[in-house]
């Protein structure tokens, strides 16, 4: 019980600290695009934990490096997309989509221990959708369906990130070992696209900077949390709790980029988390 309420509570930390993140890619994307932040979030991630482990005498080398590379190639596109979602929704709708994660998750893990479905999930995936549909419905006008696409195609990919974030932690890789390798590979992947542009660092100004470094900063600590929790804690319970995600950033919207949501927007944000819950509910439950 000890090890669950810790692990809650380095999820609830990672979801706060996630919201933060996103609200700083959505304060500078008007100067930044999205695989810009994907390259230079990742890079300093890198860096920093690589020094770290130089100074602490570990080695970044693992035997585990085919899950490390199928989580982080999954992560990898997986983050892309939810940094496109972000530039390209509100910043609800963008966290909302993208916390879809748990649905897919619930699938995945059906899938890779051979369960039958229980007819409770395909009812938690249904759910899921008519939440979509309500939250999207009243913001057609200014929310184009490439943002959503992006999202829900995020949240898709992530779960088999987690899944396999599960898979190291089970292992007894430390989660340092675990960012670092998911860092290098969204380094490498993003470094192409995000340094043929004109926009380096020499010519940031201030706001730019201190945007760049809140996005760093933000999600290096969000990741290590995030981690933390999936690795000591139940996955979908993880996964379900991630939804406190959605909360804050919904806050963040309201009170600092004056998004307004209508009762059906609310209505659909409700409804997802509540799928959500419900999914890793039932697919916690013991077969019959």
């Amino acid at each position: 019980m000890k090890g669950s309420l810790r692990a809650s509570l380095w999820m609830l930390t990672a979801s706060l600290l996630f919201a933060a993140m996103g609200a700083s890619i959505k304060f500078g994307s008007n100067s930044f695009g999205a695989i810009e932040f994907v390259f230079w979030r990742n890079l300093v991630s890198a860096l920093a934990i690589g020094t770290y482990a130089a100074a602490i005498g570990e080695r970044v080398t693992t035997p585990l490096w085919r899950i490390h590379l199928t989580r982080s190639l999954s992560g990898f596109i997986a983050q892309v997309l939810y940094f496109f979602a972000i530039v390209s929704l509100p910043i609800a709708t963008a966290f909302t989509l993208n916390y879809t994660s748990p649905l897919w998750l619930a699938v995945l893990v059906a899938l890779v221990t051979r369960e039958r479905f229980r007819p409770g999930i395909w009812g938690a995936l249904a759910l899921g959708m008519i939440g979509v549909a309500l939250l999207l419905k009243p913001s057609l006008a200014h929310a184009p369906w490439v943002g959503a696409l992006y999202g829900l195609a995020g949240a898709a990919i992530s779960a088999l990130a987690y899944l396999n974030v599960r898979r190291l932690g089970e292992a007894h890789e430390p989660e340092w070992r675990t960012v670092f390798w998911f860092s290098v590979v969204c380094t490498v992947g993003s470094a192409p696209f995000a340094l043929m542009g004109a926009h380096h660092p020499f010519s940031w100004s201030g706001r730019e900077l201190a945007i760049m470094l809140g996005v760093s900063v933000f999600g290096i600590s969000a990741q290590l949390a995030m981690t933390r929790a999936y690795c000591y804690g139940k996955t979908l319970l993880s996964a379900a709790l991630s939804y406190s995600t959605v909360v804050f950033a919904t806050l963040i919207g309201v009170f600092a980029f004056d998004d307004s949501l209508d009762p059906l927007s609310l209505a659909g944000i409700a409804v997802v988390i509540a799928s959500g819950i419900l999914a890793g509910h039932l697919s916690r439950r013991p077969a019959r």
